[in-house]
């Protein structure tokens, strides 16, 4: 079958740095390919170029480039926009960028079918609400008229799927498009996409989600610093493969094989045992309502001292809420947050601020907390009551256990990846030596290696200060591999809650079991 895109030989440079080195790759109608590896290895500079969005000062050279059947090499800038939209959509990671936060998503949307004249001026309203219907976003009319800061990030990168698909290209280039959704509205876009695919759409996929990759893609490349280093079936490659690297990275995602060992040896993980007797944090018939919605509905939990608390659940069933409560960033409007068995919840900030270094946030979107005009050594610095010269040394030091080099500390938050960015988070959290971390999706945006580098780190701070940990996630793997009691929360109430073995390995409760079933298995390979 005739490939929609074919490149051979591509090499991507931005000044004397060469990102892509020699990628050859095609997509056919009605295939799905996938590009898994680490971040900087050059997925996405090689998925963006191929609809002309290497970025400036690029310089893009191949041996063979061919798009829709023309010579891509001589494309004006003209000849790329009329391909965007209409021949490929385009779903990025980050839709808190890529949305215009001045309109609202049903503009955005209505955009793309105005600008390729999809369906009659008429008929786009109608269009927009079923499209945002499609990529399971509930009460599509609300949400048509609301702007992307007034979105979860999970029904942010709805939208930006919708807009992506509006005007039923040929071919879809996905860039981590589930990275921030919950299991069931991530298995809901899969079968989106596999209905696409099997109605002749070519999709590219990029994601550090490997099981992903295996439930949709028929063929992967697997890259490292910008090379290709094993491609083939993705039956053949995730089941059996051939290079060191992909087998590191298979053995880095964490399930519940994984539990108990280091993701990043398989060396078994020791840690003394939780102490039972001893609670740092605790919330009591918790409540907590936004106008007449309530997000929070009297909910209680306990966290002790060297344990770790998982709380799962989809986009908007009050996980986040809870965290925010928990740190005392907001109030409760009924119940109250302990800690240490002392009151907290109700204290006034000037009370607070002496007691806020033992309770630290790990953030889901480090950039919106993070002064962008501060350096990352800044940042890290601030919360430590150091000596200048003792702080320097403590900024590098913590740079090193995230995997990140010193001179990142001269660096600004905003010339980092989204991983990098995540590790700084990490990092600045770590400072103060907590007793406490809450969690809030800390390693959603991170490929599965630098995930496993971040869940090993989080786990060895926990058994050298025995700091209790709340955290979480919407990856079912990634709680039951670190967690030791989970809270399952559906519209701000906890529907079950248990030892984690027991409560996904027999669920009780119909919520818990669908998502336990949502969630990508390896063994579709």
């Amino acid at each position: 079958m005739t490939s929609l895109v074919t490149v051979e030989n591509l090499r991507v440079s931005f000044g004397g740095t060469e990102a892509v080195h020699g990628v050859s790759l095609s997509v056919a109608p009605g295939e799905c390919v996938a590009i898994v590896g680490e971040s900087g290895s050059g997925k996405s500079v090689t998925a963006r170029t191929l609809l002309g969005l290497a970025g400036p000062g690029s310089a893009v050279r191949a041996s063979a480039f061919r798009v829709n059947g023309r010579d891509a090499l001589a494309f004006a800038a003209a000849d790329w926009r009329r391909l965007r939209g209409r021949f490929a959509g385009l779903v990025l990671q980050d839709a808190l960028v890529s949305l215009d936060p001045l309109r609202t998503v049903g503009a955005e949307i209505a955009e793309v079918l105005a600008v390729h004249d999809v369906v009659p001026r008429s008929r786009r309203g109608d269009r927009v609400l079923e499209l945002l219907d499609a990529v399971g976003i509930p009460d599509p009319e609300l949400r048509a008229g609301q702007r992307p800061h007034q979105l979860s990030g999970g029904l942010r990168q709805r939208a930006l799927i919708a807009s992506a698909i509006a005007a039923d290209p040929e071919l879809i280039i996905a860039d981590e498009p589930t990275t921030a959704l919950d299991v069931t509205i991530q298995a809901q876009i899969l079968r989106l996409l596999a209905e696409r695919k099997a109605a002749g759409t070519a999709l590219l996929l990029i994601s550090h989600d490997l099981a992903v990759v295996a439930s949709i893609a028929d063929r992967v490349l697997v890259l490292r610093d910008g090379s290709i280093v094993e491609e083939g079936p993705v039956r053949e490659v995730l089941a059996t493969p051939a290079h060191d690297y992909t087998s590191a990275l298979l053995a880095a995602v964490p399930s519940a094989a994984s539990r108990g060992t280091r993701l990043t040896s398989g060396a078994p993980r020791t840690r003394p045992a939780p102490d039972m007797s001893v609670q740092v944090l605790a919330g009591a018939g918790l409540t907590r309502s936004y106008g007449p919605r309530r997000v929070v509905d009297d909910v209680s939990f306990a966290l002790h001292e060297g344990e770790t608390l998982g709380i799962v659940g989809e986009s908007g069933s009050g996980k986040t809420t809870l965290a925010r409560l928990a740190l005392g960033l907001l109030r409760p409007d009924a119940g109250h947050v302990t800690l240490h068995q002392q009151p907290w919840s109700h204290l006034r900030e000037r009370e607070r601020r002496p007691l806020r270094p033992s309770i630290q946030l790990i953030s889901q979107n480090p950039l919106d907390s993070f002064d962008p005009r501060h350096t990352v050594g800044r940042l890290i610095a601030e919360p430590l009551r150091l000596p200048r010269m003792e702080r320097r040394e403590r900024v590098h030091d913590l740079l090193a256990r995230v995997g990140l080099p010193p001179e990142t500390a001269a660096r600004h938050p905003r010339e980092l990846s989204g991983g990098q960015r995540q590790r700084v988070a990490i990092a600045r959290a770590l400072g103060p030596r907590p007793d406490v971390l809450v969690c809030d999706e800390p390693v959603s945006a991170l490929d599965v290696s630098i995930q496993a580098q971040v869940l090993d780190l989080l786990a060895d701070l926990q058994a050298e200060y025995g700091t209790a940990m709340v955290f979480i996630s919407h990856d079912l793997g990634v709680v039951h591999h670190i967690a030791d009691r989970v809270l399952v929360m559906k519209d701000g109430r906890v529907v079950e809650e248990g030892d984690v073995d027991d409560v996904f390995t027999r669920p009780r409760h119909p919520y818990t079991q669908a998502l336990v079933a949502a969630v990508p298995q390896f063994s579709t390979i």
